[in-house]
């Protein structure tokens, strides 16, 4: 048995990411499973899992539950305490700790103006004194958190405080949000991160396009890196037989560096289209067959 992580919809829910992040960036397994935020059910009756009614949720295979990202992060970091959550060096440790508690409670500002959307890249954004005042806040704690640490993550390695903070740098990298050197390169490294793409990856891929986070602003591609080209096909044959993710057996197929390589299902299909490099597994495949 593993823990079965519960998450929002990957183009839109910013605390989700943090949560999936928790799992993904540390190697700690789990199940997931997505609460849809186009259904007239609440998150709460969707979960079935009071007294939880947010997510990200983890119902961990001891029977417990954790039904906020914070705790979650401190619960996770209890439980696997060799997978690197948080930094050995309790000083830095206090660092990381306290910047995901501020990002856990403030930057209403950003949060209010700016919604994660993954699918969606904007230019021409207004930068309302408010929302200055919080992207101060924020380079004045990435710059103190990386001189500290000399990086090339907030506290050395990916931690927790990285895991709080992928979002915002989402944000910031969405909405061209206007940030010094420092900041734009912590924000690069995210976007940048195979663990984040293979998140934003399945966002383009799956549930509905939300219109209600869409915003009145110009539009503009993707400020990451650009994936590699892939394309859905019909048919095989394929160069595998067997899905990279799941061992089954392949009935979908994507064309990728000339050749075609089935996988066991149209998601599985879809998200390595979506960014072929940022899936190991997959990458692993194909580059053992070359």
């Amino acid at each position: 048995m593993t823990d079965k992580l519960h998450i929002g919809d990957y183009a839109y829910s910013s605390w989700s990411l943090r949560g999936w992040l928790l799992y993904h960036r540390f190697d700690i397994p789990c199940r997931v499973a997505v609460v849809d935020f186009n259904q007239t059910d609440s998150v709460a009756a969707q979960l079935a899992l009071p007294p939880a009614r947010t997510v990200p949720c983890a119902a961990f295979a001891t029977g417990g539950l954790a039904w906020d990202s914070l705790a979650l992060a401190e619960e996770l970091a209890s439980r696997h305490p060799d997978a690197g959550l948080l930094p050995q060096e309790p000083d830095v440790r206090a660092i990381a700790r306290s910047l995901a508690a501020e990002m856990h409670s403030g930057f209403s500002t950003l949060r209010g103006l700016c919604p994660m959307n993954l699918r969606l890249a904007y230019s021409g954004v207004p930068v309302p004194e408010a929302l200055a005042a919080d992207l101060a806040r924020i380079e004045e704690l990435w710059a103190f958190a990386l001189a500290r640490s000399g990086g090339p993550w907030l506290c050395g390695a990916y931690s927790v405080a990285d895991a709080f903070y992928a979002p915002v740098a989402a944000r910031i990298a969405g909405y061209n949000l206007p940030v010094g050197e420092t900041s734009a390169a912590y924000v690069a490294r995210h976007l940048a991160d195979p663990a984040f793409r293979r998140f934003r990856a399945m966002g383009l891929v799956h549930g509905a396009t939300l219109d209600r986070y869409a915003q009145d602003h110009a539009t503009r591609p993707w400020p990451g890196p650009p994936p590699e080209p892939a394309e859905p096909v019909a048919a095989g044959p394929s160069v595998n037989d067997r899905c990279p993710y799941s061992g089954q057996a392949v009935r979908h197929y994507l064309r990728f560096r000339g050749r075609t390589w089935g996988v066991c299902n149209a998601f599985c299909r879809d998200k390595t289209v979506a960014d072929p490099t940022a899936w190991p597994r997959f990458i692993a495949m194909v580059e053992a067959a070359q």
